[in-house]
């Protein structure tokens, strides 16, 4: 099967800068925005959880959309988070999307109440038949608290508009059952930063992490490996990575991209309640982990 997929390898998911006010910092989110572009990835996906979309009004969401890709102008895909409680909610923020000129849409399902595979589905067909624009199925039971198999999201990619997956569990083996289920053409992207490697083996198209915000270049030269077929030199890259990005996990987004960016001369703003900024001790650790890889640029 043909399927609209316009992006590949490194997707990089921005935090979502907020001022001493309080209020989202566009200036500064589109001042990340260009850090993000010179580092080289390969997409841009505002409105993930590194961006704290379920904390962001209508309004905050559909400025960051926006400016996210107004500053991108066209310069690699844009992939706007526009999940929402509700179908309708999600509908809405996803045709402002498609208007802002997003490439392609990513949705969650989320849900107080745990819906039935028929309700995911449905909500998945309503999205898509309202826009024209790709949508990337995300699987994410640890924030969405729905966990889609892959069965299941072999089933979404039946819709025409469904065109990739983005499976953040952790779990390789799901990832051949994908691959299993929907055949080998399908569009899948890792979203579990220790598991990058592993997915890239396994026929990922591409990796979507916040670590970008931190580290683009070297998160960017396991894919170009691979791509290669370089195997033992994207192990190695890996291999240095893999403290920062199991302490981003261990951490939590995004308090711990926040803190990187500001080891790193970069001034993300406060975190917005109820989240805090991590510890001294796991800012120490963090500091010493960036040191090890961009020594020049920790200050």
């Amino acid at each position: 099967m043909s399927r609209n997929v316009p992006l590949h390898g490194v997707v990089a998911y921005p935090i979502t800068p907020f001022g001493p006010d309080g209020g989202v910092d566009l200036p500064k989110l589109r001042s990340l925005v260009d850090r993000l572009l010179a580092g080289g990835v390969h997409g841009i996906a505002p409105l993930g959880s590194a961006g704290v979309l379920p904390y962001l009004s209508d309004e905050e969401r559909e400025a960051v959309a926006e400016a996210v890709v107004s500053q991108v102008a066209g310069r690699v895909p844009t992939l706007v988070g526009v999940s929402a409680l509700t179908t309708e909610r999600t509908v809405h923020h996803a045709r402002f999307a498609e208007r802002a000129g997003a490439s392609a849409l990513m949705v969650i399902p989320t849900s107080y109440w745990r819906l039935t595979d028929h309700e995911v589905f449905r909500h998945y067909e309503a999205v898509a038949d309202a826009v024209s624009i790709p949508i990337m199925a995300y699987n994410n039971p640890a924030t969405g608290g729905l966990d889609m198999t892959p069965e299941f999201l072999a089933r979404l990619l039946e819709i025409p508009n469904v065109t990739m997956v983005k499976e953040s569990t952790g779990d390789v083996n799901r990832l051949h059952r994908l691959v299993q289920a929907a055949g080998e053409d399908v569009a899948f992207f890792n979203g579990s930063n220790p598991l990058a490697l592993d997915a890239f083996v396994a026929g990922a198209t591409g990796w979507c992490t916040a670590a970008a915000n931190l580290i683009p270049r070297q998160t960017i030269e396991v894919y170009d490996a691979i791509r290669r077929s370089d195997l033992p030199a994207a192990l190695r890259s890996f291999r240095r990575q893999l403290p920062l990005l199991q302490f981003l996990v261990r951490g939590g987004l995004p308090r711990t991209v926040a803190a990187g960016l500001e080891i790193l001369g970069f001034d993300p703003g406060p975190l917005r309640l109820p989240l805090r900024p991590v510890s001294e001790a796991e800012r120490g650790e963090l500091k010493e982990i960036l040191a090890g890889l961009s020594p020049a640029e920790v200050s």
